[in-house]
């Protein structure tokens, strides 16, 4: 069993139905236009589990919102059950709503591939399974060109001692993930998996770019 999982059997149990879930996508989608029409601008990242991926992008300045969710599958709103089976084809990521302003798409891309290892295929650390590929899912052709651009120039440059794979691919629906995911190490930071894996990762994003940080997080 995952480390992760570990912990969430007590709360996989409030998985929601199919149709709670399609209410809460339609819920999402009318605050994600909100959003977008105040300026923003979302990129979508996976990067095994959202948990860190949400905690690192929420202290960059210029983030307005990160939102856990899975996305990359074929199963009508999948809920977290369904994603950990490995059998919907979504991968754990994060929609992340930012001011391009005040951080671009390539720094975005920066902070993506400098804090998760791209090079193994379908797992982060001890948690395996398609659902935690690395992934880049475009909105446009600006941000497809500048992922391929960014993966490319990390191969030749030799920055990994292996070939990143990285999956970039034109975004879907994205299915927002179960409330109790929704800024989780915030919210619960004395777990041990927060403590042992997502704080690790916080701390060497604040280490590497403590001058992008928010100020009030």
């Amino acid at each position: 069993m995952k480390l992760r999982n570990f912990f969430l059997i007590a709360l996989s149990i409030l998985s929601l139905s199919s149709c709670a879930q399609s209410n809460k996508n339609k819920t999402k989608k009318m605050n994600e236009d909100n959003i977008l029409t105040a300026g923003n601008e979302i990129a979508t990242f996976g990067a095994g589990c959202f948990w860190c991926v949400e905690a690192v992008f929420q202290r960059l300045d210029g983030v307005s919102k990160v939102e856990s969710g899975y996305m990359g599958g074929s199963t009508k709103n999948p809920s977290y059950k369904d994603v950990c089976t490995g059998l919907t084809g979504h991968a754990e990521v994060c929609h992340i709503y930012y001011d391009p302003k005040k951080v671009s798409y390539e720094e975005l891309l920066e902070v993506f591939w400098k804090t998760h290892d791209p090079t193994t295929l379908n797992r982060q650390g001890n948690d395996t399974g398609t659902q935690y590929r690395s992934a880049v899912f475009y909105h446009n052709d600006t941000q497809k060109a500048l992922a391929e651009k960014y993966k490319a120039d990390l191969n030749a440059s030799g920055a990994f001692d292996r070939a990143i794979v990285t999956e970039i691919s034109k975004a879907s629906e994205f299915y927002v993930a179960e409330d109790y995911h929704q800024n989780y190490f915030n919210q619960n930071g004395g777990q041990p998996y927060c403590q042992f894996v997502v704080r690790p990762k916080v701390e060497k994003f604040e280490k590497v770019f403590k001058n992008k940080l928010k100020k009030d997080i």
